[in-house]
């Protein structure tokens, strides 16, 4: 991004520990653009501390792009994006520099990223996959990063699973450890791209119920999903999402009752029959693994 298309970025910091409600991530005219592509075209967001924000929209309406850019894994083309008040990819002085690499990294420390396809290391146990971040990057010891790293696992159910490998585990399994890693390093904001996509549907409700636990213990979560009933019974904000825009933006209570745009309508009216359809075929192979339980001798 060329620093000149951003005219005022101030870095918003004060100095204070963020209360309970406060902005803790913030996106102002956001652009980005692949060649003649424009995947984001002026998105504005705040995400405040402990909300879940769920992203919605057809395939290629620009939500993993942003929370891509959001984690630094995209650059963009303009706009400015915040964490806490601090200007995220740029440092302020007489004009905008880009920071080095070494400072974006540090930015991203304060964010994790689950992402479709889980991106566990192979030739690590579960345990390492959790414990590598918190004591290569964060610098905690050893013992205490194990010992997190056991508690979580047990929350994601998986405390029998901390010495298998990957290949080990199913999909869901695998995505329940990501989880449990993104967690380790307590950052400010998780970031959910499309979780459940790559899953079989019979595992999808094993990561949702993770997730769902996750939110309740006051966690900043913004999730790009799929799953209709969970942004409804789980999200507090809902965003839809179409060519690049923010279309609309409403509690989730008001935006899955009260849609104000016929956009919104027709999407939700053809995502909840899939989601209808997708439910009824996990119901199928969870009694198939019933009747397969039960001829077991």
């Amino acid at each position: 991004m060329n620093g000149s298309q951003i005219t005022t970025a101030p870095d918003r910091r004060d100095g204070a520990t963020p209360a309970p409600g406060a902005p803790v991530l913030e996106v102002v005219g956001l652009r980005k653009r692949f060649g003649d592509l424009t995947a984001l075209d002026g998105i504005d967001l705040t995400v405040n501390e402990g909300e879940v924000v769920a992203i919605l929209g057809p395939s290629g309406s620009g939500k993993s792009t942003l929370v891509r850019c959001l984690d630094q894994l995209e650059g963009i083309d303009g706009g400015a994006m915040y964490l806490d008040g601090e200007l995220l990819g740029f440092e302020q002085g007489r004009t905008l520099r880009p920071l080095t690499d070494a400072g974006v990294r540090a930015q991203r420390r304060r964010m994790s990223m689950v992402f479709q396809q889980f991106n566990l290391f192979p030739h690590w146990t579960v345990l390492r996959n959790v414990t590598e971040a918190p004591i290569a990057v964060h610098g905690i010891a050893p013992a205490q990063a194990k010992a997190k790293a056991l508690d979580l696992l047990a929350k994601v159910g998986l405390s029998d699973k901390a010495t298998a490998y990957p290949r080990q585990l199913s999909g869901g399994q695998q995505q329940r450890v990501a989880i449990a890693r993104a967690v380790a390093v307590e950052p400010r904001v998780l970031l959910f791209d499309e979780p459940t996509s790559a899953l079989d549907p019979e595992l999808i409700d094993e990561v949702l119920q993770t997730m769902q636990a996750l939110a309740a213990t006051g966690r900043t979560m913004v999730v790009v999903t799929h799953e209709m009933e969970f942004a409804r019974e789980v999200a507090d904000r809902c965003i839809f999402m179409a060519e690049g825009r923010v279309i609309e933006d409403r509690p989730a209570e008001a935006f899955f009752r009260d849609p104000q745009t016929d956009r919104l309508r027709s999407f939700l009216a053809r995502s909840m029959r899939a989601n209808a359809d997708q439910g009824a075929e996990r119901e199928t192979g969870r009694e198939t693994d019933r009747e397969n339980g039960a001829r077991q001798p």
